[in-house]
């Protein structure tokens, strides 16, 4: 690992957390009790990764940079697992336990078929 891709896996992380925060606003803004911002982004960015995964991951030379920094880079910052933890637990608590699980199970199950999706997308591609 080069202190190069170090740097371009931050700025990939860091650009990823942004349009995060501003995709979370804009859906966000007409549904307050429903967490739909952070719902849509881990399940785009589960299938984000997944075709980046297959795509990038059937090739050589570059792709591993290339995955290093828009897999981990901006997917990890793009995602987020630690609020969709807090938003179903904030369900719970205020909608009750109904709500809580099916949140948590939306998420859990949606971004796991959106990874999968994406997968076979990119090695269709790939």
């Amino acid at each position: 690992m080069t202190p190069l891709l170090v740097v371009l896996v931050s700025v990939g992380g860091g650009l990823g957390a942004v349009v995060r925060f501003l995709t979370d606003a804009r859906l966000s803004r007409n549904q307050p009790r429903v967490p739909i911002g952070t719902f849509v982004i881990n399940l785009s960015g589960s299938l984000l990764l997944g075709f980046l995964v297959g795509w990038l991951g059937s090739r050589d030379g570059m792709s591993a940079t290339w995955l290093a920094i828009l897999g981990t880079g901006f997917c990890g910052g793009y995602t987020t697992f630690s609020t969709a933890s807090v938003e179903v637990v904030r369900l719970w608590v205020t909608e009750g336990q109904v709500g809580g699980w099916a949140y948590a199970l939306a998420t859990l199950i949606g971004s796991v078929l959106a990874a999968a999706a994406g997968l076979s997308l990119g090695g269709l591609l790939g």
